[in-house]
C-alpha cells in the first residue's frame, strides 16, 4: 500500500472506528424503522470527524516529512495586456 504512512495514526484509526459504529447503528436503524436512531448514528459519524480532527491537531496524527522540502512562494505574476 502507500510507503508514507497514510492512515496508520492513532488518530486515523479511532476516527475511522468511531465513523463505523456510526455506520453501523444507522444501518440497523435502517433495518428496524427508527428515524430517531438513524439520526443518532449519523451523529456518531459527524462526532467522529471531529475526534479524529481534534487528535490530530493534538499531534496523535502524521507528522511532517522531513524528506519534503516546504513549497516555495510563488512568484508574483504581473498581468499582460493585449496588443
Amino acid at each position: 500500500m502507500s510507503a508514507a504512512a497514510h492512515g496508520h495514526t492513532p488518530a486515523a484509526w479511532t476516527g475511522v472506528t468511531i465513523a463505523f459504529i456510526g455506520f453501523t447503528i444507522s444501518g440497523v436503524a435502517m433495518i428496524i424503522p427508527n428515524v430517531l436512531l438513524f439520526w443518532a448514528g449519523l451523529v456518531v459519524v459527524v462526532a467522529a470527524g471531529v475526534v479524529g480532527k481534534a487528535m490530530s491537531m493534538a499531534g496523535m496524527g502524521k507528522q511532517p516529512s522531513p524528506h519534503f522540502a516546504p513549497a516555495e512562494p510563488a512568484v508574483e505574476r504581473t498581468p499582460v495586456a493585449a496588443a
